[in-house]
C-alpha cells in the first residue's frame, strides 16, 4: 500500500473529514431524542458545539510545541493549519455548555451525540490512516505484528486503527447500556464516553511521536487530565445527589 491512498483521485483525508461530518450529522438527526430537546434549540446547540470544538482543536494543537508557537504566533498558515480532536471535543463541551445558557436550555443534551460524534471520529480516523505519514497521527516505530509502514520504511504503531477498534468497542457497550435502560441520569452515557475515550487517549499518545515537553506528557495528555478531571467530578456529584436524592424518598 502507498501513502497517501487517493479515493477516486480525492485526498483520503479532505474525503472521510468531510464524510465524518455529513454522516455523523445525518445519525443525530436519525437518533436524536426527538422529546428531549426542540429542533430549533438543538441547532443552537449545534452551532455552539461547532465553533466552541473549531477553536478548542486549535487551541489544544497550539500548544503541542509551544516555543514554536510562540516564534510563528503571526504566521497564520502555522497557526491554521493543525487540529486535534481531543481539544475539539472539549471545546465542543464548552461551546455547548454556552449556547444552552444563552438560549435558557437547563437539561442535558450530551447523550444525543455519543453515537454521531463516535461515528464521525471512526470515518475521520479512516482518513487519518489512509493519509499515512503526512497526517501525523501514527505511532512510534513497532516489532508488534500490527506495525505498519507508512512509507518511510520503519513499521509503526497504526494508533489510528487502535482508536477506531477502541470507539467501536465503547459505542456498542454505551448503545447496549441504552438499550437496557442502564443509564442513572441525563447525560450519563456522554459523560462516559468522554471519561473513557480521553483516558485512552491519555495512553495512547504514550505510544506517539509528538513532543512530550511537559514532564514527559504532551499537550493531548494534559488536556486528557483536564477533561478526566472534570467528568470523575462530574459524576461523582450526580452520584452523591442522586443517593440523596433517594434517601430521601425511602424516609418519606
Amino acid at each position: 500500500m502507498h501513502f497517501p491512498v487517493y479515493i477516486f483521485g480525492i485526498h483520503p483525508h479532505l474525503l472521510f473529514e468531510s464524510l465524518s461530518y455529513f454522516i455523523g450529522f445525518r445519525v443525530y438527526l436519525y437518533t436524536r431524542n426527538k422529546g428531549r430537546i426542540p429542533m430549533e434549540k438543538a441547532m443552537w446547540v449545534i452551532v455552539g458545539a461547532i465553533f466552541g470544538a473549531a477553536f478548542g482543536s486549535k487551541l489544544v494543537y497550539w500548544f503541542e510545541d509551544p516555543i514554536k508557537t510562540f516564534h510563528h504566533w503571526n504566521n497564520l498558515t502555522y497557526m491554521m493549519e493543525g487540529k486535534t480532536i481531543v481539544g475539539g471535543l472539549l471545546g465542543g463541551l464548552i461551546g455547548v455548555e454556552s449556547a444552552k445558557k444563552i438560549i435558557g436550555w437547563k437539561n442535558s443534551t450530551g447523550d444525543d451525540f455519543v453515537l454521531p460524534i463516535a461515528v464521525g471520529m471512526m470515518i475521520g480516523r479512516v482518513g487519518c490512516f489512509l493519509t499515512g505519514l503526512d497526517d501525523h497521527t501514527y505511532g512510534i516505530a513497532t516489532t508488534w505484528f500490527t506495525g505498519i509502514d507508512f512509507g518511510d520504511g520503519e513499521k509503526r504503531h497504526p494508533t489510528q486503527i487502535y482508536e477506531m477498534v477502541f470507539l467501536l468497542f465503547l459505542v456498542i457497550i454505551l448503545m447496549v447500556m441504552k438499550k437496557k435502560q442502564f443509564v442513572v441520569w441525563e447525560g450519563y452515557l456522554f459523560q462516559l464516553f468522554m471519561l473513557s475515550y480521553l483516558a485512552f487517549r491519555f495512553l495512547i499518545d504514550f505510544i506517539k511521536p509528538t513532543p512530550h515537553p511537559y514532564f514527559h506528557l504532551n499537550n493531548i495528555q494534559l488536556a486528557c487530565i483536564l477533561g478526566m478531571i472534570y467528568y470523575v467530578q462530574l459524576l461523582v456529584k450526580k452520584s452523591i445527589f442522586l443517593n440523596k436524592r433517594m434517601e430521601n424518598q425511602h424516609a418519606k
